[in-house]
Protein backbone atom coordinates (compact mmCIF):
# COMPACT_ATOMS: atom_id res chain seq x y z
CA UNK A 1 0.00 0.00 0.00
CA UNK A 2 2.31 3.09 -0.11
CA UNK A 3 4.47 4.64 2.47
CA UNK A 4 3.39 5.04 5.93
CA UNK A 5 2.02 8.73 5.84
CA UNK A 6 -0.65 7.47 2.81
CA UNK A 7 -1.31 4.58 5.21
CA UNK A 8 -2.21 7.19 7.80
CA UNK A 9 -4.04 9.53 5.75
CA UNK A 10 -6.47 6.60 4.41
CA UNK A 11 -7.12 5.06 8.00
CA UNK A 12 -8.05 8.46 9.85
CA UNK A 13 -10.40 9.44 6.48
CA UNK A 14 -12.15 6.18 6.75
CA UNK A 15 -12.89 6.94 10.20
CA UNK A 16 -13.96 9.87 9.01
CA UNK A 17 -16.36 8.33 6.72
CA UNK A 18 -18.01 6.19 9.32
CA UNK A 19 -18.61 9.01 11.92
CA UNK A 20 -21.94 10.33 11.77
CA UNK A 21 -20.97 13.62 13.59
CA UNK A 22 -18.41 14.96 11.52
CA UNK A 23 -15.55 14.71 13.13
CA UNK A 24 -13.26 12.30 15.33
CA UNK A 25 -11.53 12.39 18.62
CA UNK A 26 -7.77 9.94 19.10
CA UNK A 27 -4.87 10.14 21.09
CA UNK A 28 -1.71 10.76 19.07
CA UNK A 29 0.56 8.10 21.21
CA UNK A 30 -2.46 5.51 20.63
CA UNK A 31 -2.28 6.52 16.31
CA UNK A 32 1.33 6.76 16.59
CA UNK A 33 2.07 3.11 18.55
CA UNK A 34 -0.84 1.54 16.38
CA UNK A 35 1.41 2.56 13.15
CA UNK A 36 4.37 2.22 14.80
CA UNK A 37 5.38 5.47 14.45
CA UNK A 38 6.53 8.21 16.53
CA UNK A 39 3.92 11.16 17.50
CA UNK A 40 6.09 13.39 15.17
CA UNK A 41 5.46 11.41 12.05
CA UNK A 42 1.29 11.45 13.13
CA UNK A 43 1.98 15.36 13.19
CA UNK A 44 3.11 15.57 9.66
CA UNK A 45 0.69 13.85 8.40
CA UNK A 46 -2.11 16.15 9.93
CA UNK A 47 0.25 18.95 9.29
CA UNK A 48 0.31 18.04 5.54
CA UNK A 49 -2.58 16.04 4.21
CA UNK A 50 -5.79 17.62 7.00
CA UNK A 51 -5.06 21.39 6.54
CA UNK A 52 -7.70 24.09 5.75
CA UNK A 53 -7.38 24.12 2.19
CA UNK A 54 -8.56 20.45 1.53
CA UNK A 55 -11.34 20.68 4.12
CA UNK A 56 -9.91 19.62 7.56
CA UNK A 57 -9.87 21.52 11.11
CA UNK A 58 -7.19 20.23 13.60
CA UNK A 59 -7.42 20.74 17.28
CA UNK A 60 -4.55 19.60 18.63
CA UNK A 61 -3.49 19.35 22.52
CA UNK A 62 -0.04 17.99 23.81
CA UNK A 63 0.19 16.55 27.08
CA UNK A 64 -0.68 13.53 29.35
CA UNK A 65 -4.97 14.29 28.94
CA UNK A 66 -3.84 15.16 24.89
CA UNK A 67 -6.21 14.50 21.84
CA UNK A 68 -6.26 15.15 18.26
CA UNK A 69 -9.83 16.45 17.09
CA UNK A 70 -10.02 15.91 13.04
CA UNK A 71 -13.25 18.21 11.91
CA UNK A 72 -14.51 17.42 8.58
CA UNK A 73 -15.65 20.59 6.86
CA UNK A 74 -18.93 20.01 5.10
CA UNK A 75 -19.65 21.91 1.78
CA UNK A 76 -23.17 22.00 2.49
CA UNK A 77 -25.91 24.13 0.68
CA UNK A 78 -25.32 27.11 2.38
CA UNK A 79 -21.55 27.01 1.45
CA UNK A 80 -20.03 26.67 4.40
CA UNK A 81 -16.84 25.51 3.21
CA UNK A 82 -16.92 28.33 0.54
CA UNK A 83 -17.59 30.88 3.32
CA UNK A 84 -14.62 29.52 5.52
CA UNK A 85 -11.98 29.73 2.63
CA UNK A 86 -13.25 33.48 1.79
CA UNK A 87 -12.53 34.60 5.25
CA UNK A 88 -9.36 32.26 5.30
CA UNK A 89 -7.70 33.16 2.37
CA UNK A 90 -6.77 36.62 3.21
CA UNK A 91 -4.65 38.76 0.79
CA UNK A 92 -2.43 36.27 -0.70
CA UNK A 93 -2.83 33.19 -1.65
CA UNK A 94 0.45 30.55 -2.86
CA UNK A 95 0.32 28.12 -6.11
CA UNK A 96 0.28 24.61 -3.30
CA UNK A 97 -2.70 26.32 -1.08
CA UNK A 98 -4.66 27.09 -4.14
CA UNK A 99 -4.21 23.40 -5.35
CA UNK A 100 -5.49 21.84 -2.30
CA UNK A 101 -8.33 24.05 -2.63
CA UNK A 102 -8.97 23.02 -6.21
CA UNK A 103 -8.36 19.58 -5.04
CA UNK A 104 -10.78 19.32 -2.34
CA UNK A 105 -13.40 21.18 -4.63
CA UNK A 106 -13.28 18.74 -7.14
CA UNK A 107 -13.38 15.53 -4.49
CA UNK A 108 -16.77 17.62 -3.62
CA UNK A 109 -17.91 17.35 -7.28
CA UNK A 110 -18.60 20.82 -6.96
CA UNK A 111 -16.17 21.58 -9.89
CA UNK A 112 -15.31 18.57 -12.59
CA UNK A 113 -11.88 17.11 -13.65
CA UNK A 114 -11.71 19.34 -16.61
CA UNK A 115 -12.72 22.68 -14.89
CA UNK A 116 -10.56 21.54 -11.83
CA UNK A 117 -7.57 21.55 -14.42
CA UNK A 118 -8.66 24.86 -15.93
CA UNK A 119 -8.44 26.79 -12.57
CA UNK A 120 -5.33 25.57 -11.50
CA UNK A 121 -3.84 26.54 -15.13
CA UNK A 122 -5.33 29.98 -14.75
CA UNK A 123 -4.37 30.79 -11.20
CA UNK A 124 -0.68 28.90 -11.20
CA UNK A 125 0.50 32.03 -12.75
CA UNK A 126 3.00 30.40 -15.83
CA UNK A 127 1.42 32.54 -18.45
CA UNK A 128 2.42 36.23 -16.70
CA UNK A 129 6.09 35.19 -16.34
CA UNK A 130 8.31 37.84 -14.23
CA UNK A 131 5.73 40.57 -15.26
CA UNK A 132 3.52 40.83 -12.57
CA UNK A 133 4.86 41.05 -9.06
CA UNK A 134 1.71 40.34 -6.89
CA UNK A 135 0.16 37.29 -8.20
CA UNK A 136 -0.39 35.82 -4.84
CA UNK A 137 -2.57 38.51 -4.68
CA UNK A 138 -4.48 38.73 -7.44
CA UNK A 139 -4.61 34.92 -7.33
CA UNK A 140 -5.91 35.13 -3.51
CA UNK A 141 -8.60 37.86 -5.22
CA UNK A 142 -9.82 35.29 -8.51
CA UNK A 143 -9.81 32.67 -5.94
CA UNK A 144 -12.77 34.34 -4.06
CA UNK A 145 -14.36 34.76 -6.70
CA UNK A 146 -14.37 31.84 -7.64
CA UNK A 147 -15.68 30.32 -4.24
CA UNK A 148 -18.37 32.89 -4.37
CA UNK A 149 -19.90 32.34 -8.17
CA UNK A 150 -19.33 28.08 -6.78
CA UNK A 151 -21.48 28.96 -3.81
CA UNK A 152 -24.35 30.54 -5.76
CA UNK A 153 -27.64 28.76 -6.51
CA UNK A 154 -29.18 31.12 -9.33
CA UNK A 155 -26.41 29.62 -11.87
CA UNK A 156 -27.88 27.86 -15.00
Amino acid sequence: MGNLADRIEEYLKQILEKTSEGYIVLQRSELAGEFECVPSQINYVLDTRFTVERGYLVESRRGGGGYLRIIRLGMGSEGQYQKVMRQLIGDQLSRDRTNALVERLFEEELVTLREAALIKSVLSGNNLGGEFRSWDELRARLMKDILTTLSRDDLV
